[in-house]
């Protein structure tokens, strides 16, 4: 039991090394923030969008539904993406934040779907707005989108589930401004449909982000290599080190979206010993961090003309 709780507490210590510096605290802060002004402000556009009648204002109150739905799974994938390794998971619960990333993708395109179908239905049955008491409400939107949107943006860094998050409030705003215009061509010149074609281009926001978004998480899942990493590249660094002479079976993937890896085999020059072998490893592992900031790696560590494997571990073991 106690070997088996030691080798627990050496797992969190390998994910703490692994884990982004500065991740967490900024994140949970601006998801909080977030998540309490757009469940006020959504309660007071379906308000809004009732009152006075229109569909725009309805279509961003709904986008905001899944927004608060979308940042609590934001903040539950946060805290999952925090716990220990354990013997059942032994790469952690990181991962947690790229399938809240693409859940929030599909609550997006749920959303896009209902606001096209109701612009059908208004297109053909103009319902008469209340242009001012429309704008009002958009104005105050926007101000509450821009600002939660803001905030997550300067939290987000690399982390697709930020990212997902971010995109809601972003696409929040742009429908929030689409909304904006259409009380003012209301106003000034009585263009009715006006406001269902505002509700289209939030769709057309919505979907545009949809689409980026399930593509990058997809990748992620199906284990593809990170954005911005090139296996050649990273491949010619390793065999232009001294005393390197081949490296294959070269893997890249992400454990997290921001949390990339790499395994690989790497020949080493005549018959070093096993200092010598791990010496190297060290030194090859910095030189990657540095250059590439990849510092959780795994290499089988060859002998020349032998191919006699020796694992070196991770970095940092």
């Amino acid at each position: 039991m106690e070997e088996r709780e030691g080798h627990t507490e050496l797992m969190a210590e390998h994910a703490d090394e692994h884990r982004p510096v500065g991740r967490g605290t900024s994140e949970h802060r601006a998801l909080r923030i977030a998540l309490v002004a757009n469940a006020l402000l959504m309660f007071f556009e379906i308000a809004g969008g009732i009152a006075f009648g229109s569909l725009a204002l309805l279509a961003d109150a709904g986008h905001l539904l899944t927004d608060v739905l979308a940042l609590g799974l934001s903040l539950l994938a946060l805290h999952l993406a925090e716990r220990e390794p354990t013997p059942r998971h032994t790469f952690g619960f990181e991962r947690a934040e790229v399938l809240a990333a693409q859940v929030n993708a599909l609550l997006l395109g749920g959303v896009t779907v209902w606001i096209v179908v109701e612009a059908i239905n208004r297109w053909s049955d103009p319902v008469q707005v209340e242009a001012t008491g429309m704008l009002v409400v958009a104005l105050i939107a926007l101000l509450v989108n821009a600002a939660s949107a803001l905030v997550l943006a300067r939290a987000a860094g690399e982390s697709l589930n930020m990212r997902a998050a971010y995109l809601h409030l972003a696409t929040d705003a742009a429908g929030s401004l689409a909304a904006i215009v259409a009380a003012l061509l209301i106003l000034g010149w009585q263009v009715e449909r006006a406001d269902t074609v505002a509700s289209l281009v939030t769709a057309g926001f919505v979907a545009f982000a949809t689409i980026g978004l399930v593509r990058d998480t997809t990748h992620v899942l199906m284990e593809g290599a990170p954005r911005g990493l090139d296996a050649g590249e990273i491949e010619f660094a390793l065999t232009s080190e001294d005393g390197v002479l081949d490296v294959h079976h070269l893997h890249l993937w992400s454990l997290a979206s921001d949390v990339p890896a790499l395994s690989a085999h790497v020949v080493l020059a005549g018959h070093p010993s096993f200092s010598e072998a791990q010496g190297c490893s060290d030194l090859l592992k910095g030189r990657l961090s540095e250059r590439f900031g990849i510092t959780n790696i795994t290499f089988e560590l060859e002998d020349e003309g032998q191919g006699s494997a020796r694992p070196a571990g991770r970095s940092g073991s």
